[in-house]
């Protein structure tokens, strides 16, 4: 059956150029108003990241009217590019009903006001290297997540709690992108760094055995359907584990695993359905890369695999639902290179929505209404698409929007929970 491709309807452009150049886009509603704003983090001019990450230059945020509200630091023409996480993440860390802009800065961890830019907090990193990304947690076992944990590149982690003291430290194969959850029910977050799934005081509870490299995204739902959360890791493989540290299944037909995202996205098949990208071919300043998508059932069989004929190895995926009335996620690809341009595909590798612009992309209901808008954005301009028309001088009710843990959990290596 052929897909039924929808065009999206164009909700309104942001100039951008102010804020510099090589910025990640974060969204929430810093002002209270019921509307979300736009957050363009710019990291500092370090090149290589492979190593030692990126640290923050300059924040700016903009409504979504495009006008510029505050910007905190001075854009630098020559930033870094995105080959590694920007510390930074939009969260109410200090419990005010207000958001702040965490982020590193000059070597310190600053909270920012979301409202206006200004300082309110800054702490001494616990380590010089202390800030490849910035997760969000609850390990303390609090009414809510306000705990902090801060990695290196590849191999050490510290967790740190409301008032940043240090409350531990783990090393080992963290991967990209540690996500904590509460997989035993008992209020506090465990965090599967990597391979290793933490208690919530830092000590090793089970590994994955069996793989390579690392963990570059991390996911957690009820796959199978029995009632209980189980995690799925994308690495060397795609490889399914209960919370329990029991391998469930694992699919070795891709060379690199380096995103999946879980979701709904088939009626006809049980259980949820994990996308995944495939670095074919790592491709480099000489020679073109290739990669391809591929969806996987509940049980980890192979459902279908992109046969790619454009070039381009750098292809981001995560799970978009809400974005029409339907009852299916789909899967939002972006940076795919090769001219093939941001689009949403359903579960059976259709472009449902094809963005006629290309770029980076980020994705919230930017207006409280109940669905989702998707940003699409380079280095001068962000264009908000929607499945059906609206007014971004609106919002529905007018109070604060709820930051869901998604949206406080940014990532270059998007993993996530259903």
């Amino acid at each position: 059956m052929a897909a039924t491709e929808s065009a999206p309807y164009l909700a309104g452009t942001v100039d951008i150029r102010a804020a510099g150049p090589r910025c990640k886009m974060l969204l929430g509603d810093l002002d209270g108003d019921g509307r979300m704003e736009i957050v363009m983090v710019q990291p500092g001019s370090r090149k290589d990241v492979r190593y030692i990450p990126h640290q923050v230059q300059c924040v700016t945020a903009f409504d979504l009217l495009g006008n510029r509200l505050w910007q905190t630091g001075t854009p630098h023409p020559e930033a870094g590019g995105p080959g590694a996480d920007y510390p930074a993440q939009l969260y109410d860390w200090d419990g005010d009903g207000r958001l702040e802009v965490l982020c590193v800065m000059e070597d310190r961890f600053v909270a920012l006001e979301g409202a206006t830019g200004k300082i309110k907090r800054t702490h001494p990193l616990p380590d010089p290297q202390a800030h490849d990304c910035i997760i969000i947690a609850n390990v303390s076992g609090n009414d809510r997540p306000g705990d902090i944990l801060l990695k290196d590149r590849y191999s050490r982690m510290w967790a740190m709690d409301r008032d940043f003291r240090l409350l531990w430290t783990h090393e080992g194969n963290i991967g990209h992108f540690p996500w904590p959850y509460d997989w035993d029910g008992d209020g506090r977050d465990e965090v599967m760094a990597g391979y290793d799934m933490l208690s919530p005081e830092g000590r090793v509870m089970w590994s994955c055995r069996g793989l390579d490299d690392h963990a570059d995204c991390i996911w957690t739902g009820d796959v199978n359907g029995d009632g209980e959360p189980e995690i799925v890791i994308g690495g060397s493989v795609t490889v399914l584990y209960d919370r329990h540290g029991r391998e469930l299944w694992r699919y070795e037909g891709s060379i690199e695993s380096q995103h999946v995202a879980l979701g709904k996205f088939r009626s006809d098949l049980p259980g949820l359905q994990i996308a995944g990208l495939d670095r074919i071919i790592r491709g480099g300043r000489e020679k073109p890369g290739k990669d391809g998508m591929f969806l996987l059932d509940a049980e980890g069989s192979e459902v279908w695999k992109e046969e790619r004929t454009t070039s381009g190895w750098l292809t981001i995926i995560e799970t978009l639902r809400g974005w029409d009335d339907g009852p299916l996620d789909y899967i939002l690809a972006f940076r795919r290179g090769g001219g093939l341009y941001p689009a949403l595909y359903d579960g059976h590798m259709r472009t449902a929505v094809q963005f006629p612009a290309d770029g980076y992309a980020a994705h919230a209901d930017l207006l409280g209404s109940g669905r989702e808008q998707v940003v699409i954005y380079d280095h001068e301009t962000a264009s908000v698409y929607s499945g059906s028309p609206v007014d971004l001088s609106a919002s529905v009710s007018g109070a604060p929007l709820k930051m869901s843990k998604r949206l406080y959990s940014s990532t270059l290596y998007p993993g996530g929970e259903v």
